[in-house]
Parts: structure tokens; C-alpha cells; sequence
């Protein structure tokens, strides 16, 4: 017997990564058991929250045409539709990006006391900032941390070269610290550069982390608490024909995601393992997944994402079908156990 019945889908953002999450999330819909639940997909952007498509059990698929698709009431998150109000009792976020990733959509269901599929806001807010999450994790055991300098708009850019460059070095990655799919990132080779990436990463947000670049094999692990205890799915080695992973290597396909990763087990136990720890240790719920890189000098944390993608083209739709598992099988873990 499920615990819900009436699921909403919730994807769109306000971010550059809104369309991806609109893949993202109609890939999810269409993957929830139709024989157990109503779902109802809902597209989300500054504010604007319709209803865009639904499917009630055992029943067909009913896209809504622009124009006809009733605005959703955020005063109890409902929906009416041909003159029934539907409740949602569960929501399943794919929402990259703000307001779905760094909490605030997380703390709006917080308040209703209405179920979610990923992180609490809080674990949500400090994951999602790549500099709030490394400092979560200085001092965990098992993985080691890519040295970095933070800035934020409005700093003495000048001074902020001349500190990279000394505490640094290069070559050095400029990320937006809240950003997701290499929006804003850039691979910095000379102090002449740095600047201009800095600037550019501050078109994704108000606040940038510059990293050491770390010299290893890219390699990711999806974790999730499938109702005993936190479980792993089958690691995954990235090589990209780019000089790194950035968008056009992860959706346009310039890139080789090798599932199960080829390293020899104890390594992969070693990374599982970590992946476990830090789940716990971050407070985290649902599905997540964490990237890494593997140097000479052992496991790197890259971050987490408490909202991995879901497209085809995504790496834990890999992971599951290695592994074994049908997706409808794996989302109703997800829902029943988050």
C-alpha cells in the first residue's frame, strides 16, 4: 500500500538550468508507477506556477495547452482542474537550480507539511553553495578537498588575483559558488584570465570560488535511503573529449560516462564508502548524488547534488539501469522512503 496517492512533479526554475530540469522532470513523470499514483507535473518559474500535464492511475497522459492550465494556489499547494480541487500529498522536486535546490521550495513544503523527495532546506541551502558545503566537510575523514579562495561581488578584484595567485597557483577552476550544469565555470591558466572568469562566473550569482585544478579520473556516486539503510548504486568514470565536464560535454555528447567505473574494487568500495559517510554526515534524504575526483594523491570531493539530473542523457538513469533496476522501481523507493 503506497503512503501517497496524489504526487506532484515539480520542475522549471528560475535559473539557467531551467530546461534541463523541465527534461528532467517530465523523464519523471513519465516513470512513476501509473498504477499507484496521480501525477501532475508542474512547470515553475519566477513565481509562475501551472499545471502543465497530469495522468491519473491507469489512465492516459493529458498535456494541457498554454492558455488552459490552471495556476496552482500556493496558500495550500492545490490545484483545481475542471472544477475538482486536487490536493497534492507528495512533491517530487527536479527543479535544478533556484528556488529547488538551495532550499527555499524545500522550506515552502516545510511549512505546509507536505512530503518531498529531497533534502530538507537546510541540508538543501548549504549543499547547493559549493564553499558552504566544503566548509561542512573540512574536517571529515576519507576525502580530501581541492585548496581554494572565495570572493564576493564587490571585493577588491585586484587583491583577490593577487592572493589566487599566490595561494593557488595555476591552473585554477572559477565556479558561481550556487551554480549547477558548468554554467559560470571556467578553466583559468594564467593570472591574465582570471579577472574576466570571475566576472563571468558572477553572471550565475553573487559569489564565486576559485579551486586548485586537481589532476585525477572524474568519477560519481548516487546515494539514497531505500527504507533499511543508505544504499549506492554502481559508480560512474567520466572522460569528456573537453578539457573538462562543462554543459556541452554533459548534454550535447562530448563525453563517455562508463558505468560501472573500471577501478579495481577497493577503490570503488572506498568511494561507496565516503559517499555513505558524507550522506549521513550532511543530514541528507533522498536521492543524491556526489562527484569526485581521483588523483595520485587519493579522493577528492568536487559536491553534491541533492537534485541530480534526470534526463536520458543523466547519469543516475545509468546507474539504475546498471544495477539492475527499473526506474518506476527505483522512483517508488525514492517517494515511499524520502
Amino acid at each position: 500500500m503506497s503512503k501517497y496517492k496524489v504526487i506532484a512533479v515539480v520542475y522549471g526554475s528560475d535559473s539557467s538550468e531551467w530546461e534541463v530540469s523541465c527534461r528532467g522532470g517530465e523523464f519523471v513523470a513519465s516513470r512513476i508507477d501509473q498504477n499507484a499514483y496521480d501525477v501532475y507535473e508542474i512547470f515553475a518559474r519566477f513565481g509562475k506556477w501551472q499545471l502543465v500535464a497530469y495522468r491519473k492511475r491507469n489512465s492516459m497522459h493529458v498535456p494541457l495547452p498554454e492558455g488552459s492550465r490552471p495556476e496552482v494556489d500556493k496558500s495550500d499547494f492545490s490545484v483545481n482542474v475542471l472544477g475538482e480541487k486536487i490536493k497534492f500529498d507528495f512533491a517530487y522536486i527536479v527543479q535544478h537550480g533556484k528556488p529547488g535546490e538551495n532550499g527555499l521550495l524545500q522550506g515552502y513544503f516545510e511549512m505546509l507539511g507536505i512530503p518531498f523527495s529531497s533534502c530538507s532546506s537546510f541540508v538543501a541551502t548549504t549543499a547547493f553553495d559549493k564553499y558552504a558545503c566544503k566548509s561542512y566537510l573540512r574536517d571529515f575523514d576519507g576525502v580530501n578537498l581541492a585548496a581554494d579562495s572565495f570572493i564576493r561581488r564587490g571585493d577588491d578584484m585586484d587583491a583577490f588575483v593577487e592572493k589566487v595567485s599566490k595561494k593557488l597557483g595555476y591552473p585554477v577552476f572559477v565556479k558561481p559558488t550556487d551554480g549547477g550544469s558548468s554554467f559560470g565555470i571556467s578553466k583559468v591558466k594564467s593570472r591574465e584570465k582570471l579577472a574576466e572568469a570571475v566576472n563571468y562566473a558572477f553572471s550565475e550569482g553573487p559569489t564565486v570560488i576559485v579551486e586548485k585544478a586537481v589532476v585525477g579520473r572524474e568519477v560519481t556516486c548516487a546515494a539514497y535511503f531505500d527504507g533499511k539503510e543508505v544504499a549506492t548504486l554502481p559508480l560512474i568514470e567520466i572522460v569528456t573529449d573537453n578539457e573538462y565536464f562543462d554543459y556541452d560535454a554533459k548534454y550535447n555528447g562530448n563525453s563517455r560516462e562508463i558505468c560501472p567505473a573500471p577501478l579495481d574494487a577497493d577503490t570503488t568500495a572506498h568511494v561507496q564508502d565516503v559517499t555513505r559517510r558524507i550522506y549521513r554526515h550532511m543530514g541528507c534524504k533522498g536521492l543524491v548524488r556526489m562527484d569526485y575526483i581521483l588523483s595520485d594523491e587519493g579522493l577528492y570531493f568536487l559536491e553534491i547534488n541533492t537534485i541530480p539530473g534526470m534526463t536520458n542523457a543523466s547519469l543516475v538513469p545509468k546507474m539504475v539501469q546498471t544495477a539492475g533496476m527499473d526506474m518506476t522501481t527505483f522512483l517508488t523507493i525514492l517517494i515511499e522512503n524520502s
